[in-house]
């Protein structure tokens, strides 16, 4: 990379180009039903954490609170989600998915899963080890992005 906007267009065009590739050689998940990319997040994190609270979700996912509510409203009345008032505390709502849209995120989660170990299976060592350092440095990249929002 010459300069540091070399570095970064390259990161929106790998990291975009990865994302928008495992959606396309493994299915489509969500997609197939009509939700929108911002839906199909709110869905596949409530599939890999049943009984996410309302507000965890909106935190997980980087949105604000009333962002995350008009996202589940909607889930909810499209019939793909559930939220249940919690037992210990009647002001958090806790987020299911109904098993119709279960079933659609553990299918899209077991066909992304075997894609990437096919993959990953086909690195030699080295460029694995530099695949883990570089997944650090996103993860820290992330949290540092996530502290400066206001």
């Amino acid at each position: 990379m010459d300069t540091r906007t070399d570095l970064i267009a390259q990161l929106f065009n790998v990291v975009g180009r990865f994302r928008r590739q495992l959606r396309r050689s493994t299915g489509s998940g969500f997609d197939t039903i009509g939700v929108t990319q911002s839906q199909a997040e709110m869905l596949r994190l409530v599939g890999r954490q049943p009984g996410i609270s309302v507000r965890e979700a909106a935190t997980e996912l980087a949105l604000v609170p009333n962002t995350a509510s008009t996202l589940v409203s909607k889930l909810v009345a499209d019939g793909l989600l559930t939220r249940t008032v919690d037992a210990d505390d009647r002001r958090v709502g806790r987020l299911r998915l109904t098993e119709p849209a279960q079933r659609i995120a553990d299918e899209s989660r077991a066909e992304r899963r075997a894609a990437l170990s096919e993959v990953l299976d086909e690195l030699d060592p080295g460029r694995l080890e530099s695949l883990e350092r570089g997944l650090e440095v996103l993860a820290e990249m992330t949290r540092m992005l996530h502290e400066r929002q206001p």
